[in-house]
């Protein structure tokens, strides 16, 4: 079987090494531990707040807008012309980022094997990314972090954050793989010609077709191609 590295289309080696796109929370790290638990309460104190409604108005309404559009603030910025600067600031701060963190051991030297640009593709603020990955130890790795607002507030999957992305870096999705455990966004990264990575965890069910390769932990990322 032939190696990712040297894997072509028609099953011929080429020199060319692929760009990693990597998702962050539940990819990077395990977010569902900590991490997300506080960004949802106080996304839903916030709605509470500038919507006037009660918690379980407001926890009702962040889970709907995150299911439909991928993201609580899309369907804030739609229906209720809600800052999105301010509520990014206010639903993503963590003084002590560092001890609510949960990664795998070796995080750096497993992605440091990995030939080839890397990027952060995330549908989080650009300074939680950032803390994160710092954080993390992981930032002398990756070229650069892009994140909700160098989309335009548009989230994935929305194929818009992706092609931008693309622009930007003068990068090919025939060389492109997407590294995430959202199978959405996996599917629109598909779609434009990304390889797709599904970080599985501890998700149930089939792995659907498009998806080129199946992991359960970012370590299994070495080896060959395959699900």
């Amino acid at each position: 079987m032939k190696s990712l590295m040297g894997l072509s289309r028609s099953g011929g080696v080429q020199k060319a090494v692929w760009t990693w796109i990597f998702d962050l929370d539940n990819t990077l790290h395990n977010a569902g531990v900590h991490v997300f638990p506080q960004i949802n309460r106080a996304m839903t104190r916030y709605l509470q707040v500038h919507l006037n409604v009660d918690e379980a108005t407001a926890n009702a309404l962040r889970q709907k807008y995150w299911r439909r559009y991928g993201a609580t603030l899309e369907g804030l910025i739609r229906h209720h012309r809600i800052d999105p600067e301010h509520f990014l600031r206010e639903t993503h701060q963590f003084p002590d980022l560092s001890k609510v963190l949960v990664s795998e051991p070796q995080l750096h030297a497993t992605l440091q094997c990995l030939p080839g640009r890397k990027f952060v593709f995330s549908n989080a603020p650009v300074h939680y990314a950032e803390a994160v990955i710092r954080a993390l130890g992981i930032r002398d790795l990756f070229s650069a972090v892009y994140a909700i607002e160098n989309t335009g507030y548009r989230p994935k999957p929305d194929s818009y954050g992706f092609l931008k992305l693309c622009r930007s870096y003068r990068l090919k999705p025939q060389r492109c793989i997407m590294v995430e455990d959202n199978l959405d966004n996996l599917k629109m990264a598909k779609r434009l010609g990304m390889k797709a990575f599904w970080v599985r965890g501890a998700a149930r069910g089939q792995t659907p077709g498009y998806v080129d390769r199946t992991i359960f932990r970012l370590a299994h990322l070495a080896g060959p191609l395959g699900p």
